[in-house]
Protein backbone atom coordinates (compact mmCIF):
# COMPACT_ATOMS: atom_id res chain seq x y z
CA UNK A 1 0.00 0.00 0.00
CA UNK A 2 1.36 3.40 -0.95
CA UNK A 3 1.31 6.41 1.28
CA UNK A 4 -1.92 8.42 1.26
CA UNK A 5 -3.67 5.57 -0.59
CA UNK A 6 -6.77 5.94 1.60
CA UNK A 7 -7.67 9.35 0.23
CA UNK A 8 -9.25 8.06 -2.98
CA UNK A 9 -12.65 8.05 -1.23
CA UNK A 10 -12.41 11.85 -1.14
CA UNK A 11 -11.90 11.90 -4.87
CA UNK A 12 -8.22 12.79 -4.49
CA UNK A 13 -5.79 11.13 -6.85
CA UNK A 14 -2.38 9.70 -6.06
CA UNK A 15 0.59 12.04 -5.44
CA UNK A 16 4.25 11.17 -5.64
CA UNK A 17 5.46 10.55 -2.10
CA UNK A 18 8.83 9.11 -3.02
CA UNK A 19 10.64 12.37 -2.18
CA UNK A 20 8.19 13.59 0.41
CA UNK A 21 10.49 16.20 1.97
CA UNK A 22 12.53 17.23 -1.07
CA UNK A 23 10.63 20.46 -1.73
CA UNK A 24 10.81 21.43 1.92
CA UNK A 25 14.52 20.77 1.92
CA UNK A 26 14.94 22.98 -1.15
CA UNK A 27 12.78 25.69 0.41
CA UNK A 28 14.89 25.58 3.59
CA UNK A 29 18.12 25.83 1.58
CA UNK A 30 16.72 28.78 -0.38
CA UNK A 31 15.76 30.54 2.85
CA UNK A 32 19.25 29.99 4.26
CA UNK A 33 20.81 31.40 1.10
CA UNK A 34 18.58 34.46 1.35
CA UNK A 35 19.54 34.93 5.02
CA UNK A 36 23.24 34.77 4.17
CA UNK A 37 22.75 37.35 1.41
CA UNK A 38 20.84 39.62 3.79
CA UNK A 39 23.64 39.39 6.37
CA UNK A 40 26.30 40.46 3.88
CA UNK A 41 27.68 43.91 4.73
CA UNK A 42 26.47 46.48 2.18
CA UNK A 43 29.19 48.25 0.23
CA UNK A 44 29.40 51.90 1.33
CA UNK A 45 31.04 54.72 -0.58
CA UNK A 46 32.35 58.01 0.75
CA UNK A 47 29.79 59.86 -1.39
CA UNK A 48 26.96 58.57 0.83
CA UNK A 49 28.18 60.70 3.71
CA UNK A 50 28.72 63.95 1.80
CA UNK A 51 26.59 66.82 0.62
CA UNK A 52 27.19 70.00 -1.35
CA UNK A 53 27.07 73.32 0.47
CA UNK A 54 27.04 76.82 -1.00
CA UNK A 55 29.63 79.11 0.55
CA UNK A 56 30.18 82.84 -0.02
CA UNK A 57 33.80 83.93 -0.18
CA UNK A 58 34.46 86.84 2.24
CA UNK A 59 37.31 88.07 0.02
CA UNK A 60 35.79 88.22 -3.50
CA UNK A 61 32.07 87.65 -2.68
CA UNK A 62 31.88 84.67 -5.07
CA UNK A 63 29.43 81.90 -4.12
CA UNK A 64 30.81 78.42 -4.72
CA UNK A 65 29.99 74.84 -3.80
CA UNK A 66 32.08 72.73 -1.47
CA UNK A 67 31.75 69.23 -0.07
CA UNK A 68 30.89 68.79 3.61
CA UNK A 69 30.19 65.76 5.79
CA UNK A 70 26.67 64.78 6.84
CA UNK A 71 27.56 64.72 10.51
CA UNK A 72 24.47 62.79 11.54
CA UNK A 73 25.28 59.92 9.15
CA UNK A 74 28.84 59.06 10.16
CA UNK A 75 29.74 56.59 12.89
CA UNK A 76 32.57 57.66 15.17
CA UNK A 77 35.32 55.13 15.88
CA UNK A 78 38.08 55.13 18.51
CA UNK A 79 40.52 57.98 17.68
CA UNK A 80 44.27 57.57 17.31
CA UNK A 81 46.34 58.19 20.42
CA UNK A 82 47.11 61.74 19.24
CA UNK A 83 43.34 62.40 18.96
CA UNK A 84 43.18 62.06 15.17
CA UNK A 85 39.45 61.43 14.66
CA UNK A 86 38.31 58.27 12.91
CA UNK A 87 34.93 57.49 11.37
CA UNK A 88 33.55 54.44 9.64
CA UNK A 89 33.84 54.50 5.82
CA UNK A 90 35.18 58.08 5.62
CA UNK A 91 38.11 60.26 6.67
CA UNK A 92 36.34 63.46 7.70
CA UNK A 93 39.65 65.32 7.95
CA UNK A 94 39.55 65.68 4.16
CA UNK A 95 36.50 67.95 4.34
CA UNK A 96 37.46 70.56 6.95
CA UNK A 97 38.59 73.17 4.41
CA UNK A 98 36.75 75.59 2.09
CA UNK A 99 38.57 76.95 -0.94
CA UNK A 100 37.29 79.67 -3.27
CA UNK A 101 37.97 78.52 -6.86
CA UNK A 102 37.86 82.11 -8.17
CA UNK A 103 40.30 84.03 -5.94
CA UNK A 104 42.20 81.28 -4.11
CA UNK A 105 41.22 82.24 -0.58
CA UNK A 106 41.30 79.01 1.44
CA UNK A 107 40.86 78.29 5.14
CA UNK A 108 39.66 75.69 7.56
CA UNK A 109 35.89 75.89 7.89
CA UNK A 110 36.03 77.20 11.47
CA UNK A 111 38.11 80.19 10.32
CA UNK A 112 36.79 80.77 6.80
CA UNK A 113 34.49 83.74 7.47
CA UNK A 114 36.54 85.25 10.31
CA UNK A 115 38.66 87.84 8.55
CA UNK A 116 39.50 91.40 9.48
CA UNK A 117 39.57 94.16 6.87
CA UNK A 118 43.36 94.15 7.06
CA UNK A 119 43.55 90.38 6.51
CA UNK A 120 41.26 90.61 3.47
CA UNK A 121 43.60 93.20 1.97
CA UNK A 122 46.66 91.01 2.69
CA UNK A 123 45.00 88.00 1.02
CA UNK A 124 43.95 90.07 -2.00
CA UNK A 125 47.54 91.24 -2.44
CA UNK A 126 49.38 88.06 -1.42
CA UNK A 127 47.05 85.36 -2.80
CA UNK A 128 44.33 86.61 -5.15
CA UNK A 129 46.63 88.74 -7.30
CA UNK A 130 48.77 85.66 -8.06
CA UNK A 131 46.16 82.89 -8.04
CA UNK A 132 45.44 81.07 -11.32
CA UNK A 133 41.93 79.60 -11.15
CA UNK A 134 41.15 76.32 -12.86
CA UNK A 135 38.53 76.23 -15.61
CA UNK A 136 35.01 76.00 -14.15
CA UNK A 137 33.47 72.52 -14.33
CA UNK A 138 29.71 72.12 -14.48
CA UNK A 139 29.62 68.63 -13.00
CA UNK A 140 28.76 67.00 -9.66
CA UNK A 141 31.40 67.36 -6.97
CA UNK A 142 33.33 64.19 -6.22
CA UNK A 143 34.69 62.80 -2.97
CA UNK A 144 38.13 64.27 -2.36
CA UNK A 145 41.17 62.07 -2.82
CA UNK A 146 43.96 62.43 -0.25
CA UNK A 147 46.03 64.33 -2.82
CA UNK A 148 43.19 66.82 -3.38
CA UNK A 149 42.62 67.24 0.36
CA UNK A 150 46.34 67.77 1.00
CA UNK A 151 46.47 70.39 -1.76
CA UNK A 152 43.54 72.25 -0.20
CA UNK A 153 45.13 72.23 3.26
CA UNK A 154 48.43 73.46 1.87
CA UNK A 155 46.51 76.33 0.24
CA UNK A 156 44.90 77.01 3.62
CA UNK A 157 48.29 77.09 5.35
CA UNK A 158 49.63 79.43 2.65
CA UNK A 159 46.67 81.78 3.21
CA UNK A 160 47.16 81.68 6.98
CA UNK A 161 50.80 82.68 6.58
CA UNK A 162 49.84 85.54 4.22
CA UNK A 163 47.09 86.89 6.52
CA UNK A 164 49.45 86.58 9.55
CA UNK A 165 47.14 84.15 11.32
CA UNK A 166 47.69 82.88 14.85
CA UNK A 167 50.33 80.27 15.63
CA UNK A 168 47.59 77.91 16.80
CA UNK A 169 45.83 78.09 13.43
CA UNK A 170 49.05 77.33 11.52
CA UNK A 171 49.92 74.54 13.96
CA UNK A 172 46.48 72.97 13.62
CA UNK A 173 46.72 73.04 9.82
CA UNK A 174 50.13 71.36 10.04
CA UNK A 175 48.65 68.72 12.35
CA UNK A 176 45.78 68.11 9.95
CA UNK A 177 48.22 67.79 7.04
CA UNK A 178 50.20 65.27 9.08
CA UNK A 179 47.02 63.26 9.69
CA UNK A 180 46.15 63.39 5.97
CA UNK A 181 49.55 62.01 5.00
CA UNK A 182 49.01 59.28 7.60
CA UNK A 183 45.64 58.50 6.05
CA UNK A 184 47.17 58.40 2.58
CA UNK A 185 49.89 56.06 3.83
CA UNK A 186 47.26 53.75 5.33
CA UNK A 187 45.47 53.74 1.98
CA UNK A 188 48.72 52.86 0.20
CA UNK A 189 49.36 50.07 2.72
CA UNK A 190 46.03 48.48 1.81
CA UNK A 191 46.64 48.65 -1.95
CA UNK A 192 47.15 45.36 -3.76
CA UNK A 193 50.47 46.59 -5.14
CA UNK A 194 52.47 48.69 -2.66
CA UNK A 195 54.39 51.67 -3.93
CA UNK A 196 57.18 51.62 -1.34
CA UNK A 197 58.76 54.84 -2.59
CA UNK A 198 55.49 56.77 -2.39
CA UNK A 199 54.73 55.22 1.00
CA UNK A 200 58.11 56.29 2.38
CA UNK A 201 57.55 59.83 1.08
CA UNK A 202 54.15 59.94 2.78
CA UNK A 203 55.65 58.89 6.12
CA UNK A 204 58.39 61.49 5.72
CA UNK A 205 55.89 64.27 4.98
CA UNK A 206 53.73 63.15 7.88
CA UNK A 207 56.58 63.56 10.37
CA UNK A 208 57.74 66.87 8.87
CA UNK A 209 54.30 68.41 9.33
CA UNK A 210 54.05 66.73 12.75
CA UNK A 211 57.25 68.48 13.84
CA UNK A 212 55.89 71.82 12.58
CA UNK A 213 52.64 71.24 14.49
CA UNK A 214 54.63 70.54 17.66
CA UNK A 215 56.67 73.72 17.38
CA UNK A 216 53.60 75.80 16.47
CA UNK A 217 51.55 74.60 19.41
CA UNK A 218 54.44 75.24 21.82
CA UNK A 219 54.52 78.87 20.66
CA UNK A 220 50.73 79.13 20.78
CA UNK A 221 50.55 77.78 24.34
CA UNK A 222 53.07 80.42 25.41
CA UNK A 223 51.25 83.33 23.77
CA UNK A 224 47.53 82.54 23.30
CA UNK A 225 44.51 81.93 25.50
CA UNK A 226 42.30 78.85 25.61
CA UNK A 227 40.21 77.49 24.03
CA UNK A 228 42.60 76.98 21.14
CA UNK A 229 41.27 75.75 17.76
CA UNK A 230 38.13 74.74 19.60
CA UNK A 231 40.11 72.71 22.17
CA UNK A 232 40.20 73.27 25.92
CA UNK A 233 43.54 73.32 27.77
CA UNK A 234 43.44 69.68 28.90
CA UNK A 235 42.73 68.52 25.33
CA UNK A 236 45.67 70.53 23.97
CA UNK A 237 47.90 69.16 26.75
CA UNK A 238 46.87 65.60 25.90
CA UNK A 239 47.49 66.28 22.22
CA UNK A 240 50.92 67.73 22.95
CA UNK A 241 51.81 64.89 25.30
CA UNK A 242 51.17 62.39 22.52
CA UNK A 243 52.94 64.45 19.85
CA UNK A 244 55.96 64.88 22.14
CA UNK A 245 56.04 61.15 22.86
CA UNK A 246 55.85 60.22 19.18
CA UNK A 247 58.68 62.64 18.40
CA UNK A 248 60.82 61.11 21.15
CA UNK A 249 60.66 64.23 23.37
CA UNK A 250 59.94 62.31 26.57
CA UNK A 251 60.66 65.15 29.02
CA UNK A 252 58.03 67.35 27.41
CA UNK A 253 55.65 64.42 27.10
CA UNK A 254 55.98 63.80 30.86
CA UNK A 255 55.43 67.48 31.60
CA UNK A 256 52.18 67.60 29.63
CA UNK A 257 51.01 64.34 31.22
CA UNK A 258 51.63 65.77 34.70
CA UNK A 259 49.60 68.89 33.83
CA UNK A 260 46.65 66.69 32.90
CA UNK A 261 46.89 64.43 35.96
CA UNK A 262 47.04 67.40 38.37
CA UNK A 263 44.31 69.37 36.59
CA UNK A 264 41.01 69.98 38.44
CA UNK A 265 39.05 70.38 35.19
CA UNK A 266 40.46 67.58 33.00
CA UNK A 267 37.91 64.86 32.27
CA UNK A 268 38.19 61.32 33.57
CA UNK A 269 38.77 60.14 30.02
CA UNK A 270 41.66 62.57 29.53
CA UNK A 271 43.26 61.45 32.80
CA UNK A 272 42.90 57.79 31.88
CA UNK A 273 44.59 58.43 28.53
CA UNK A 274 47.32 60.41 30.30
CA UNK A 275 47.96 57.51 32.74
CA UNK A 276 48.27 55.07 29.83
CA UNK A 277 50.70 57.41 28.10
CA UNK A 278 52.68 57.84 31.33
CA UNK A 279 53.26 54.08 31.47
CA UNK A 280 54.37 54.10 27.83
CA UNK A 281 56.83 56.95 28.50
CA UNK A 282 58.36 55.13 31.47
CA UNK A 283 58.65 51.89 29.49
CA UNK A 284 60.29 53.73 26.57
CA UNK A 285 62.82 55.50 28.81
CA UNK A 286 63.77 52.18 30.49
CA UNK A 287 64.05 50.54 27.07
CA UNK A 288 66.45 53.21 25.80
CA UNK A 289 68.56 53.06 28.96
CA UNK A 290 68.85 49.31 28.63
Amino acid sequence: MSLLSGLEKFGLGQVDTKDLFEDEKKDTEDVKKEEVQEKKEPVHTEEEFLLDKNVRCPVCDHVFRTRVVKTGRVKRLEPDEDLRPRFQYIDTNKYDVSSCPRCGYTAMNRYFTHLSTGQIKMIQEGVCSKFKPEAAKDEPLQAYSYDTAIERYELALYNTIVKKGKNSEKAYECLKLSWLFRGKAEELEQAKTKDEKQLAECRKQEMEYYQQAYEGFLKAIASENFPMCGMEESTVNLLMANISFRLGKYDNASRFVSMILTSHVASRGAKDRAMTLKDQIIAKIHEEKA
